[in-house]
C-alpha cells in the first residue's frame, strides 16, 4: 500500500503543497475545478492503484477555499469535519431543500449531501495543526458571490467554515473505494460580494505550504 493522495484542483495548489511534504510518499494530484471532474479523476486514480497493488491508505482534499467571516481568518487553515454538497437539491418558494429531504428512497441518495470525514485522519491532522480551525466544508459549483446568497448559505450551514469546489466530489469517490476522507484548506478570501481585491491567493498558498508537512 502507498500513502495518502491528496487531490487538488489546479496545479498552483499541487505545487504549494509538493513544496512541503515531509513524506515521500504522498502523492498529489491536479485534476481540475468542480466537484464532478474532481470525483471522476479520483476515483479513476484510486482504482489505477488498486489495479496496480499499490492502492493508497487514504484521500485528502486541498487546496485554497473562500472561509465564513467571524468564522475563519484569511490566510487560516480550515479541517473539514464533513464536506457538503451546499447546492445539491431543489429550490422552492420556501427556500432551498437538500437532496436528502425531497423524499427519494434511501438507495437513490447514494452518499447523501455530507460525507463525514474520517475521525482517524482528522485527529492526525489536528495534532499536526493545532490551530487549524475545525468545522464543516462546503463544496459549490457556483462560488458564492453575494451578500444575500452568503446570509442564506450561513443559515443552513451555521456549523461550516469554508467553501470550496471540489471536497464532496473526492470524498465521494473514497467512500465507494472504501478509503479514509479528509480535507485541508488555506483560505484566501472572504465568503460575500464578489471582490477580487480582497483575494489573498499568494497568502493563502503560503499557508498551504506549511500545512502540508502534517499529511503523512
Amino acid at each position: 500500500m502507498t500513502g495518502l493522495l491528496v487531490v487538488t484542483a489546479v496545479p498552483a495548489e499541487a505545487e504549494a503543497i509538493r513544496a512541503g511534504l515531509a513524506d515521500p510518499t504522498v502523492a498529489v494530484l491536479p485534476v481540475g475545478v468542480g466537484p464532478a471532474v474532481a470525483g471522476a479523476a479520483t476515483a479513476r486514480s484510486l482504482a489505477l492503484a488498486e489495479m496496480a497493488g499499490r492502492p493508497y491508505r487514504g484521500v485528502v482534499s486541498a487546496g485554497v477555499a473562500g472561509g465564513f467571516v467571524g468564522r475563519v481568518a484569511v490566510g487560516g487553515i480550515v479541517l473539514g469535519t464533513h464536506a457538503v454538497a451546499a447546492d445539491l437539491g431543489a429550490g422552492s418558494p420556501d427556500g432551498f431543500i437538500p437532496v436528502d429531504e425531497l423524499g427519494m428512497p434511501p438507495e437513490l441518495l447514494g452518499c447523501g449531501t455530507a460525507v463525514t470525514v474520517d475521525s482517524t485522519l482528522l485527529a492526525a491532522l489536528r495534532a499536526a495543526l493545532p490551530d487549524a480551525i475545525v468545522g464543516s466544508v462546503l463544496t459549490v459549483s457556483t462560488v458564492t458571490g453575494t451578500t444575500a446568497s452568503t446570509d442564506a448559505l450561513s443559515r443552513r450551514h451555521p456549523h461550516a467554515v469554508a467553501e470550496a469546489m471540489e471536497g464532496y466530489g473526492v470524498a465521494v469517490a473514497a467512500s465507494h473505494a472504501g478509503l479514509p476522507f479528509a480535507e485541508l484548506r488555506a483560505i484566501s478570501n472572504p465568503i460575500g460580494p464578489r471582490d477580487r481585491s480582497a483575494w489573498r491567493i499568494r497568502d493563502a498558498l503560503a499557508a498551504l505550504t506549511v500545512a502540508a508537512s502534517a499529511l503523512r
